[in-house]
């Protein structure tokens, strides 16, 4: 579908030609020529980006910019500034009231669709990197293994998730357990870059469940960082008590007492050195095999795909 972008500005050829040259570059465009009918139609119908003329009478840019950003439908919209004045304080202004970007009028198109397509881009990562750890999210996920298995090089997707995790969650509550989470992703950013692989990529699936591409040839480097850096820190979310003994306690709806290890973390990891996949989602079925594989050995540990096809 179309990315929808709405025009509002009081020049009606600034507006047709802004509208010719955004639909043919395929964004689905709406046009205003006044503040309140372009909040209108923001607010029935909300854009992914507004450009917004920051100069007009009546209802000037500034309020219509105060407007969208205080506006639960709109505050998450994108907005770029159309201004004739290249006054600072007014660009200054402008971008700390939430916008995103500028264009100086008279302005050339094709720097005004650059610009355009630069803050669309920026807001769709932005839109799917994970809120709790920062990583990308499960479109931006799909979208790197389609690229890379299907692509033909030399792939190793990894799927990492933890064990006796709700136990603690269970236990310690979902704020320490959020704290968990965000030290699995550290964990896992940190064992890339110590690999040295330049190509990697970690995603967030949700929950416990990460993703990681990595070369086949730092694949093994990488779960054995991953699992040495875990376990060196995992311990420091416990209390002393517990982690001296080793578990902690949880008592289910019967009102009966089980007791969990510390939380370790489990990796299964496809590679396409010795076998083809058809599409990406075999490579991530095998990863997942691999880590249920992993999962049955106690602690931290990994496993990697060997067999052939």
């Amino acid at each position: 579908m179309s990315e929808r972008i709405l025009v509002i500005d009081d020049d009606p050829e600034i507006l047709r030609f802004v509208e010719t040259s955004l639909e043919l570059e395929g964004y689905a465009v709406h046009t205003a020529l006044d503040a309140e009918s372009g909040l209108a139609a923001a607010f029935a119908e909300p854009p992914e980006l507004v450009l917004l003329d920051l100069m007009m009478p009546g209802v000037d840019g500034f309020e219509v910019l105060r407007r969208l950003q205080t506006s639960p439908a709109t505050t998450n919209v994108s907005i770029v500034l159309l201004t004739a004045k290249a006054n600072v304080r007014d660009l200054v202004r402008g971008l700390q009231g939430g916008a995103d970007d500028y264009v100086e009028k008279p302005f050339d198109i094709e720097e005004l669709l650059a610009r355009v397509g630069s803050v669309l881009r920026r807001s769709r990562a932005m839109r799917d990197l994970s809120p709790l750890t920062g990583l990308p999210g499960n479109f931006r996920i799909a979208e790197e293994l389609e690229r890379r298995v299907t692509g033909g090089g030399p792939v190793a997707v990894i799927h990492a998730d933890l064990d006796n995790f709700k136990a603690f969650n269970d236990h310690y509550g979902f704020m320490r357990g959020d704290n968990v989470i965000k030290f699995t992703a550290n964990t896992l950013v940190e064992a890339a870059l110590e690999v040295g692989d330049p190509t990697f990529f970690i995603g967030h699936v949700g929950g416990d469940d990460f993703i990681a591409v990595v070369t086949p040839t730092a694949a093994e480097q990488f779960c054995k960082e991953v699992v040495e850096r875990f376990d060196e820190g995992i311990l420091d979310f416990y209390d002393p008590h517990d982690a001296l003994r080793g578990f902690v306690e949880v008592i289910d709806r019967r009102g009966e007492r089980h007791a969990f290890p510390v939380v370790s973390i489990s990796l299964g990891v496809a590679t396409n050195v010795r076998r083809t996949f058809s599409s990406e989602w075999e490579a991530s079925a095998v990863a997942s095999e691999m880590k249920e594989h992993a999962k049955t050995e106690a602690g931290s540990s990994y496993r990697i795909d060997r067999r052939g096809r």
